[in-house]
C-alpha cells in the first residue's frame, strides 16, 4: 500500500501537469509568441524539464506527509497541498487560455502564498517534505516575477 500511495500522488500531480501542459502548448506557438518577452524569461524549452522535476518532487513530498500517522495536522497539510495544486492548474488556464496576464499575476501571488502555507504545514508533519517543497516555492517566486514582467511589458 505504501508504494501504491506514491504512485497515486505521482498520478495526481502529473494529471495536473498534463492538463496545464495541454492548455499551455496550444498557446505557446500562437498568442504567447506575440507577447514582448522580458529579459529574465528563460528559453521555452526550460519550462518542461523544470516543471516535470517539480511535479515529481511535489508528489514525493505529499506522499511523505500521507505516510505520517493520521492526525488533524496531516489532513490540513494535505488539504493545503490539494488547494495549491488546484491553484497551480488555474494559473495555466488564466494566463494561457484566457490571456489574462494581470489576473494571472494576482493568482500566482495567491498560489505562492498557498505553497508557502503548504510547506510550513508539511514541516510540522514531515520535515523532509517541507524541504522537498522548497524548490517549487522558489520556482514559483521566479514565475511570479516573470508574470509581473510580462504584465508590465504587455
Amino acid at each position: 500500500m505504501r508504494w501504491i500511495g506514491l504512485l497515486l500522488w505521482i498520478a495526481l500531480c502529473f494529471a495536473v501537469a498534463g492538463t496545464g501542459g495541454r492548455w499551455t502548448a496550444g498557446e505557446v506557438k500562437g498568442w504567447y509568441r506575440t507577447l514582448t518577452r522580458p529579459s529574465i524569461a528563460p528559453p521555452d524549452w526550460v519550462f518542461g524539464p523544470v516543471w516535470s522535476i517539480l511535479y515529481a518532487v511535489m508528489a514525493v513530498a505529499a506522499w511523505r506527509v500521507w505516510l505520517a500517522a493520521p492526525m488533524h495536522t496531516r489532513t490540513w497539510a494535505l488539504a493545503l497541498f490539494l488547494l495549491q495544486l488546484a491553484l497551480n492548474l488555474a494559473w495555466s488556464w488564466i494566463f494561457f487560455r484566457k490571456h489574462a496576464i494581470g489576473l494571472a499575476l494576482v493568482e500566482v501571488v495567491v498560489l505562492w502564498v498557498a505553497i508557502g502555507a503548504t510547506t510550513l504545514a508539511f514541516g510540522r508533519v514531515a520535515p523532509l517534505a517541507a524541504w522537498l517543497m522548497a524548490p517549487y516555492l522558489a520556482w514559483v517566486a521566479f514565475a511570479t516575477a516573470l508574470n509581473a514582467a510580462f504584465w508590465r511589458l504587455n
